[in-house]
């Protein structure tokens, strides 16, 4: 039994693939043919486009036209036909379903397309002293190193430190340590830095370093 399922199985396989085939080959039609000629001409000048291209939309055939703008191809009633040319507008035609004969004649116009690009200016080469110049003069944007390296300059670090104020951390640790520094002395005076040699150094070189200038 199953053998025989399997036998009627494969004859109606074979049989619907035999009726696909004769539906895909069968002939078009001898009265749908259609002669497709005429001339691709300038909608403005009237005069005739070389190599145009005459394409049957989803058919995959076409032609172009000869130095004259003249062209033939052979088309089906209902076809779509894309005229196109570098510098022109596409037009796209539908050949008439109902079309009497089997010859077509057609002048078609293509409108010119206008591409406007951005204007370029040419400059003469520069001389030598003029390219020192301008590249001595230009700016450019600082790169990741030449900002890590201004970020670690020292006199740049003591002007941020000078200029921003504290934080509340660095606050709280300066009142304790002020008043760690009161508890310590308490009872007796501080001691005088005037005769210590250490904060003296530490003196002379925040002097050096313009710490003691007047900020306006």
């Amino acid at each position: 039994m199953k053998i025989l399922l399997r036998y009627f199985s494969l004859l109606i396989f074979f049989f619907a693939a035999q009726t696909t085939g004769r539906a895909q080959q069968q002939p078009v039609k001898q009265d749908s043919i259609v002669q497709l000629f005429g001339v691709v001409m300038t909608a403005d000048s009237l005069r005739g486009i070389p190599s145009a291209s005459i394409i049957v939309v989803d058919k995959g055939r076409g032609t172009i036209t000869n130095g004259d703008g003249v062209f033939s191809i052979v088309v089906v009633k209902g076809d779509k036909i894309t005229f196109s040319s570098v510098g022109f507008k596409d037009k796209t035609v539908e050949i008439p379903k109902n079309w009497a004969t089997n010859e077509m004649s057609v002048i078609q116009l293509l409108v010119a397309d206008t591409n406007y690009l951005p204007a370029t200016i040419l400059k003469p080469r520069p001389t030598r002293e003029q390219f020192e110049r301008d590249f001595v003069n230009n700016r450019y944007d600082d790169d990741s190193y030449e900002i890590a390296r201004q970020n670690i300059d020292e006199q740049k670090r003591r002007a941020l430190i000078a200029a921003l104020p504290a934080d509340g951390r660095e606050a709280v640790n300066f009142q304790l340590r002020q008043q760690a520094n009161k508890y310590y002395y308490s009872g007796q005076l501080p001691p005088m830095n005037i005769l210590n040699p250490l904060a003296w150094a530490d003196f002379i070189k925040a002097w050096k370093r313009g710490d003691f200038k007047s900020k306006k």
